[in-house]
């Protein structure tokens, strides 16, 4: 099909071989005829010579033969990559050993939708401190996941039955299904995830928490000296300044209602929730905990991580232990 800014239409091109061809106009008189170059009045009236009105009508631009041309056979493995995984181009370029542009191109001639931003432009623009120098902290909350499952396995009219029966177990004293705290903390230089499930978010067990957490990363030649967090009620509690004023850290704080000032946990909990979570339908909340320990060493040891040029966290904490297993 012609594209609309085409000087000539197939009719258009047929009537200036003519002129050149039976009625022997001069190529830069037909070309000022018919508004184009003599270079175009020169290959329409070649084409209707070798091939005659047939030669008019457009042309495939695909070359004949691509030998440079990603195998098919590695196209089918970057889309599989991509619907079981849900993964953007960097990250299945480096988990199939390719280059992310060819990952990018292949993705967007098959239509499927790429993660905006450049992964590479990201990296370079952020400049991450020395390994310990800034650790971010979090929670995020997740609903429990109730026996024989949620809305995922048995439907959205399941889900309103288990919200009615959490409210009749709280009028009989019984405990409702409830939810889960993640307590996360990571560190701005390599990434390094330290992650717990526990019952809540009180200042007690953040507090806890942290011990654990600053006893992981000091166990992996990481000495923390800030600790990011927002403005929840167990991070500006007394207790959770004294802990850290203990051990000589500092305490930043994000301002109000800008999550974004702490966004690389908070990328994390996306990423929790996309690839453990919500991953797949869980039966139980026992057996989507039981997986997370498992997910968690994969992200620290095995999963590329675009921040990193594709490599996992591990590949920035050297004494990591299991970190080539």
């Amino acid at each position: 099909m012609t594209h609309a800014n085409a000087p000539l239409t197939p009719v258009g091109r047929l009537r200036l071989a003519r002129c050149v061809v039976d009625d022997q106009w001069p190529l830069r008189r037909a070309a000022e005829r018919f508004q184009v170059s003599v270079s175009t009045a020169r290959r329409w009236a070649g084409r209707y010579r070798a091939e005659g009105e047939a030669g008019m009508i457009d042309r495939s631009s695909r070359p004949h033969s691509s030998p440079r041309r990603t195998p098919t056979r590695t196209e089918r493995r970057i889309i599989k990559v991509r619907v079981l995984r849900r993964w953007g181009p960097a990250r299945i370029a480096f988990f199939l050993r390719l280059v992310p542009s060819t990952v990018h191109r292949v993705l967007a001639w098959r239509g499927w939708p790429i993660s905006t931003g450049s992964p590479a432009a990201r990296s370079a623009a952020t400049s991450a401190p020395p390994p310990g120098e800034l650790v971010h902290v979090d929670i995020k909350k997740l609903g429990n996941i109730p026996d024989g499952g949620g809305h995922r396995v048995l439907g959205r009219a399941h889900s309103r039955r288990n919200a009615r029966a959490t409210t009749t177990e709280r009028r009989n004293n019984r405990a409702p299904i409830g939810y889960s705290y993640l307590h996360n903390a990571l560190d701005d230089h390599s990434r390094l995830v330290y992650s717990e499930i526990l019952p809540d978010e009180r200042k007690d067990t953040a507090v806890a928490f942290w011990l654990r957490a600053q006893t992981f990363f000091a166990a992996h030649g990481i000495t923390v000296e800030r600790v990011l967090t927002d403005n929840g009620s167990c991070y500006t509690s007394r207790a959770w300044r004294d802990t850290l004023a203990t051990a000589g850290i500092s305490h930043k704080r994000t301002r109000p209602y800008r999550p974004q000032a702490n966004g690389k946990v908070e990328r994390f909990n996306r990423t929790l929730l996309d690839e453990w979570a919500y991953a797949r339908p869980y039966q139980s909340e026992q057996a989507r905990r039981d997986a997370f320990p498992g997910w968690l060493h994969t992200y620290n040891h095995h999963r590329g991580h675009t921040a990193l040029g594709g490599h996992p966290p591990a590949s920035r904490v050297p004494n990591l232990p299991g970190q080539y297993s």
